[in-house]
């Protein structure tokens, strides 16, 4: 069977009259470029070549062959172009769904960046409580605090892992100083709330350490939440991919080390090559990794 490939190892022993140069410009070895055109001339059951001490030279039906084998290559390299351009004309919309913590703390300037290099891509953000179906075409994309993904058909990575801890602001910390134990704990501020998602992980975290009953003000809203704790109100829990890069939080206590919680970035496999998706996907990729090694560096910096 004709391997469309070897027409690329033809040409080059054609143009640079040996396989030691053609290895060379293709950067393969000679071996590797005389097994290739041995290959093609058995699937063409043809000799292209005449091999002499000198070099390799064209036979009658090599010569007859080269100006067709320069147009599937030209054809190749227009396919090739053709593809490129699609995938940087990446336009339409992409709708990308997470929760609110995520929404207003990480992604503002990720994707103010996004708007620029792809201005053609609409973002609809989606900061519902409820997890979008993915599968069912609720949405394109989902930035998602998971301990895996689940569902069918859903393909992604995981930015980093992400368990959750104690935070205060700075200035909570210098007028009440920081608890650093469980038993420290007492006598401090507990804020809650922050939406059904971030509550549902926060009150878990509570009820573990047996502070639930020490929450002074409950907030329905991440926002509000922040706003909180940045004021200097008092401690709330949150995660750490967050938190430990807000300059104006102090992390409390270490994360559990059996936390398996983690960000994940997730579509479904029938739009991981639609052109807007993938742009927006990896476009966020390689943003949230990046922020993902600066928020370890400052989490260490604070053990």
């Amino acid at each position: 069977m004709l391997d469309w490939n070897d027409l690329r190892f033809f040409l080059a022993v054609a143009d640079t009259g040996s396989t030691l140069a053609a290895g060379r410009a293709l950067r393969v070895s000679q071996t590797t470029v005389a097994r290739r055109v041995a290959a093609l001339e058995e699937a063409l059951a043809l000799t292209l070549f005449e091999r002499r001490q000198a070099g390799y030279a064209l036979t009658p039906a090599g010569e007859d062959l080269l100006g067709r084998a320069r147009g599937v290559a030209d054809a190749a390299g227009a396919l090739a172009e053709a593809a490129s351009g699609i995938a940087r004309e990446a336009s339409g919309t992409v709708r990308l769904a997470t929760i609110e913590i995520y929404a207003v703390t990480l992604l503002p300037p990720i994707l103010r960046d996004l708007h620029d290099a792809h201005p053609a891509i609409h973002i609809e953000l989606d900061t519902s409580e409820e997890p979008r179906d993915l599968a069912g075409g609720a949405a394109d994309i989902a930035l998602r605090g998971s301990t895996g993904p689940t569902g069918a058909g859903l393909v992604g990575r995981r930015i980093t892992f992400d368990p959750w801890t104690l935070y205060c602001s700075r200035g909570y910390a210098e007028a009440h100083g920081v608890p650093r134990t469980r038993a420290e704990l007492s006598g401090h501020t507990l804020i809650g709330g922050g939406g059904e998602m971030v509550w549902s992980r926060y009150r878990a975290w509570l009820q573990r350490m047996g502070l639930e009953t020490g929450v002074a003000m409950h907030h329905d809203s991440v926002s509000g939440l922040l706003a909180a704790v940045r004021s200097g109100f008092g401690l709330a829990v949150l995660p750490t991919f967050v938190a430990d890069l807000d300059p104006e939080l102090v992390r409390c206590l270490p994360p559990r080390e059996d936390d398996p919680a983690a960000l994940w970035l997730l579509t479904h496999e029938r739009l991981r090559h639609t052109p807007r998706v993938r742009a927006v996907l990896d476009f966020l990729a390689e943003r949230l990794t990046a922020l993902a090694r600066q928020a370890r560096e400052a989490g260490a910096e604070q053990t």
